[in-house]
């Protein structure tokens, strides 16, 4: 649920992203990172997805001894989406028109309207959501 709300304020953003990062917290508080570099930036949910799950995956040796208090996503590198030029998809499958589709969805009927067959059975998670801009004097 975390990596698609990313993507989706990516997409509403008109924006793609060619790094993430996974952030944790131990149960001692003490804070971890670790970021991946994509070959090609995106904003789709499955790619951002996988990798974010190679990262946790990676991570999990020193997650699984100290505990987890806290588990952060978040992407960095972003490029305007008509900015770029973009690769081909050699997999086949085109999901760009599928995380469109769960977007205007849940616009229109709410978060709990549709959900990916991963998070069934998964209570929602409220997060708080940081403006997309920052402004001040300086």
């Amino acid at each position: 649920e975390l990596v698609e709300r990313v993507t989706k304020r990516l997409r509403d953003g008109q924006r793609i992203a060619r790094t993430l990062e996974i952030r944790w917290r131990d149960q001692e508080m003490e804070s971890h990172t670790m970021s991946a570099t994509l070959d090609h930036p995106t904003d789709d949910t499955a790619t951002l997805l996988a990798s974010a799950q190679k990262l946790l995956d990676a991570a999990w040796s020193a997650i699984d001894p100290a505990g987890l208090g806290l588990l952060g996503f978040s992407v960095a590198n972003l490029l305007e989406r008509q900015a770029v030029q973009l690769g081909f998809d050699f997999t086949g499958r085109d999901r760009t028109e599928l995380d469109s589709t769960l977007d205007a969805v849940h616009a229109r009927f709410g978060n709990e309207a549709i959900t990916r067959g991963s998070l069934l059975g998964r209570s929602p998670m409220e997060t708080p959501v940081l403006p997309d801009s920052v402004t001040g004097d300086g």
